[in-house]
């Protein structure tokens, strides 16, 4: 039996996309460290990602900043999901998804907190969360005056401050989360 897990990253940041993780595990894997990826150290993270990339099954989906805006985060969650599951482009038997509802898949179960019970469930949380932070960094490196390599994108003091002061990046801020669209006003 083909079992997928599926997991997201990113729906609380007022930046980037909503990424999910989607991974088959190998009949004969085994990694006990495997959890909730906001339970793991970044370093701890990057190392399991690491193995779970060279021995899984595994795809990322996205929704992207303007699609969240369109759709909303949760829409924008389950289409990012969807895409995940779609990527891995595999004949499978079920889904489990962290959380309490299911993206238009076959066979879909949600479990809430998955990412601590289910195995694939928690590589698939490691793989969405390490590639959002990732992104992350990338686009720190655009703009370091924000700090997304520290608070990745997430409501912080200093993002709110770097909002205020530096303005809002049109393209990958979400504009439909309030502190962004008062600043978007406020700038008008």
């Amino acid at each position: 039996m083909i079992i997928v897990g599926v997991d997201e990253a990113g729906r609380g940041p007022l930046i980037g996309s909503v990424v999910a993780g989607a991974v088959i595990l190998p009949n004969e894997f085994n990694l006990p460290e495997l959890t909730d990826s906001k339970k793991l150290t970044e370093k701890k993270r990057e190392t399991l990602y690491q193995l779970i990339t060279e021995q899984c099954q595994w795809a990322v989906g996205e929704a992207d900043a303007a699609e969240v805006d369109e759709i909303n985060i949760l829409q924008a969650t389950m289409l990012a999901m969807q895409r995940a599951v779609e990527n891995l482009k595999v004949k499978y038997d079920r889904v489990l998804v962290d959380g309490n509802r299911c993206p238009d898949l076959h066979d879909c179960t949600a479990i809430v907190k998955g990412d601590l019970t289910e195995p694939a469930i928690s590589a698939a949380s490691i793989i969405a969360k390490v590639t959002r932070d990732r992104q992350m960094i990338e686009l720190d490196k655009q703009y370091p005056q924000y700090g997304f390599a520290k608070h990745k994108g997430y409501g912080t003091k200093v993002h709110l401050q770097a909002l205020e002061e530096f303005g809002i990046i049109h393209a990958q801020h979400r504009m439909s989360f309030a502190p962004v669209s008062r600043r978007a006003q406020k700038r008008i």
